[in-house]
């Protein structure tokens, strides 16, 4: 399968509307049983099993301007926002947990051909309590236009499984950290067998947008054994990381 350098246009129709189904499972564990003690984890549940979403929600994840595979992009926050209170009404972006550079909602084309753009992205985003803050590990998503009709396919956003997948945090208490076993928007069948004109795997646009959060990615790691040699050549200290 081809990969090509071509930039593709994506656009919907804004008088279309998706309608997503929401899902939220009952809390499995937690390292302090906050799942079972505190109220807004244990009576944690979706707030809208069904909604009707304009189709422009949707436009917030799709580029503004042309791009090819492998190429990254944000997400604009608003449709994103609006998404998020399927869940639970009070979402927000600005993380309060101390993670670092992964603040961000990216996207990237992982693969297209004439009637099909095959888009993947990861979102990071919290709730906020009366008491407290439930923060998934991320929202990883997959996204699925039809260029042609420019309608939605298929559309996912789901918080991945885990060991541990959320952090949370109750005022006064502290925090602590936990399993759900799912927490998922989703519409649509995903396309199978389909050929793609260019296309990159999925573990490919993934590392792309880990990229985008983790600056660290960035990084050219050397071996011990390489940096032993490339230190006296270039006149440079060996930073190690066991």
């Amino acid at each position: 399968m081809k990969t090509l350098n071509n930039k593709i246009t994506l656009n919907l129709d804004a008088d279309a509307e998706v309608s997503l189904k929401g899902f939220v499972a009952p809390i499995e564990y937690t390292q302090y049983n906050f799942h079972v003690e505190w109220e807004a984890l244990a009576n944690l549940q979706v707030a809208e099993p069904e909604k009707q979403h304009a189709a422009s929600i949707f436009q917030a994840f799709l580029p503004s301007e042309p791009v090819s595979v492998g190429e990254c992009w944000e997400i604009q926050e608003t449709g994103v926002l609006e998404l998020l209170r399927q869940f639970h009404p009070n979402p927000r972006l600005n993380l309060d947990i101390n993670n670092g550079d992964s603040y961000g909602l990216w996207a990237c084309l992982r693969a297209y051909n004439e009637k099909f753009a095959d888009i993947v992205f990861r979102i990071h985003a919290e709730f906020e309590f009366a008491d407290g803050r439930f923060t998934p590990s991320q929202f990883a998503g997959h996204l699925v236009v039809d260029r042609i009709k420019k309608e939605i396919t298929f559309f996912q956003m789901h918080v991945p499984k885990g060991t541990l997948n959320f952090d949370t945090y109750r005022n006064t208490i502290g925090s602590d950290i936990g399993y759900c076993p799912q927490m998922e928007l989703c519409t649509g069948t995903l396309p199978q067998d389909v050929e793609f004109i260019a296309s990159i795997t999925q573990e490919e646009a993934e590392g792309a947008l880990i990229s985008c959060f983790y600056k660290v990615q960035h990084i050219n790691w050397a071996s011990l054994e390489e940096a032993l040699e490339m230190a006296p050549a270039q006149q440079k200290p060996i930073h190690a990381i066991t």
